[in-house]
């Protein structure tokens, strides 16, 4: 039995923010108590209980990060499935949901069979999605069904946006039937000089064309008409645009109207906590796809976040290698890692910048995501899983000594915001900060 006292308990999923007692029994969440005195009545007697003392400290389900890139296998140099579970749990994740473009993509039983079973290694709980196209082309569709029998959790060929529209909707018909999610990135590569850079000043700056906002809202607006269609259900990856925020509103508005909750979107931190002055800064670290936009942007970004628009936190965490990084602007891979900042990021720019409580936070990095995903986690329901994330939201952290095999992010060094103590995955305590 394990016990977890003091803490402020915060469950989006079940209206809950208080202090209370944990008991979690046999791997799962026994019960939730008021009676602050529970922990010291179960151990009077026996001293064999793991007891952990969550004072100044809050208790929440594991995040759950519905996107994130581990490079495995083909990029392993990279991040691999075991370093990015560390880098996970560290975190406070406890699920996440990897992408399926590795060498070879996730096209094949074969290749999602490596993932899943690798997975199963880690102290963390790997999903992962595969692709809705062969080889990532955008010419064929996989066979969905086989791979959701054999554990695919969604589709997705993140990364290359899928330009074929009589494909795409003939996709969207597929997940429709199977009750999964398909996840887009959505950047019209037509539109895009140089990726990783905003059209407007960080372009000009470098001297680029870069990334014009265009691109982006062109596929939102055309995938959110087939998806409300085929009432598919459909994630809008990593949105950076005001007018992106503002068509998925809409998109929501007109789903309702029509009894269904079909369409979603989700934000990176990078995207809610810096703008392109950002590449301006920290050159390629700062690199990626969809760029950093415009402040304007940035705050539509957050007030998505506030109003439900976008549901859900995801970081793209995208390892690169310090060699890849050090590369001319136009050369450089787009990306950053993302694990190990995310709460921090929520903690001080969303949160104690009062854009939002910190309940709100939880359920975007925790309990939508995993309903979105339909996955056992984001709640401390009795009975569920105990997969928990104990934080300090006071302490202060500077950004480094990545858990992750890589370290491209523009946040090095940075004073942050919110450390996590303890990830608690089926009851048992997998990571521990150092006192």
């Amino acid at each position: 039995m394990m016990i977890i006292k003091n803490g402020i308990v915060t469950d989006p999923a079940n209206g809950i923010q208080k202090q209370a007692t944990v008991i979690i029994q046999e791997g799962r969440i026994n019960k939730i108590t008021d009676d602050l005195n529970e922990a010291d009545k179960i151990t009077e007697n026996n001293n064999g209980h793991h007891v952990i003392d969550a004072s100044g400290c809050i208790v929440a389900p594991g995040l759950v990060d519905v996107h994130v890139h581990f490079r495995d296998p083909g990029f392993t140099y990279k991040e691999d499935i075991e370093t990015g579970a560390k880098a996970a749990l560290k975190g406070g994740y406890t699920s996440v949901v990897l992408m399926a473009n590795t060498k070879p993509p996730v096209d094949n039983i074969d290749t999602l069979t490596y993932v899943i079973e690798k997975g199963k290694k880690t102290n963390l709980k790997v999903y992962t999605c595969a692709t809705v196209t062969k080889g990532m082309a955008g010419k064929e569709l996989t066979d969905m069904k086989a791979l959701m029998a054999k554990g695919a959790v969604g589709f997705t060929d993140d990364g290359i946006p899928i330009m074929d529209a009589v494909l795409m909707e003939h996709a969207m018909e597929a997940v429709s039937a199977l009750g999964v999610p398909i996840s887009l990135h959505e950047e019209n590569p037509a539109l895009i000089t140089n990726n990783g850079v905003n059209r407007g000043r960080a372009s000009e700056h470098f001297g680029i064309g870069g990334s014009p906002r265009e691109a982006e809202i062109s596929l939102i607006e055309r995938d959110l008409e087939i998806a409300l269609r085929t009432g598919a259900v459909l994630n809008i990856q990593h949105i950076s645009t005001k007018e992106g925020v503002a068509l998925v509103r809409q998109a929501k508005q007109r789903a309702a109207e029509k009894g269904r909750n079909n369409i979603h979107a989700e934000a990176t931190p990078h995207h809610f906590s810096l703008t392109e002055e950002a590449v301006l800064a920290y050159g390629t670290l700062a690199k990626m796809n969809p760029p950093l936009r415009e402040e304007a942007d940035r705050q539509a970004v957050i007030e998505g976040l506030r109003d439900g628009t976008i549901d859900l936190i995801a970081t793209d965490h995208a390892p690169h290698s310090e060699e890849e990084k050090k590369r001319r602007i136009t050369e450089a891979p787009s990306g950053i890692i993302g694990l190990e900042t995310a709460l921090p990021l929520g903690i001080t720019n969303l949160v104690d910048a009062q854009q939002f409580p910190m309940d709100m936070l939880i359920d975007r990095m925790s309990t939508a995501p995993a309903r979105m995903y339909n996955l056992p986690a984001g709640t401390l329901s009795e009975g569920a899983a105990a997969d928990i994330v104990i934080f300090d939201a006071k302490a202060v952290q500077t950004v480094g000594g990545f858990a992750s095999k890589s370290s491209n992010s523009p946040f090095t060094g940075q004073k942050l915001n919110g450390v996590v103590k303890y990830t608690i995955v089926d009851g048992a305590v997998v990571y521990q900060a150092e006192s």
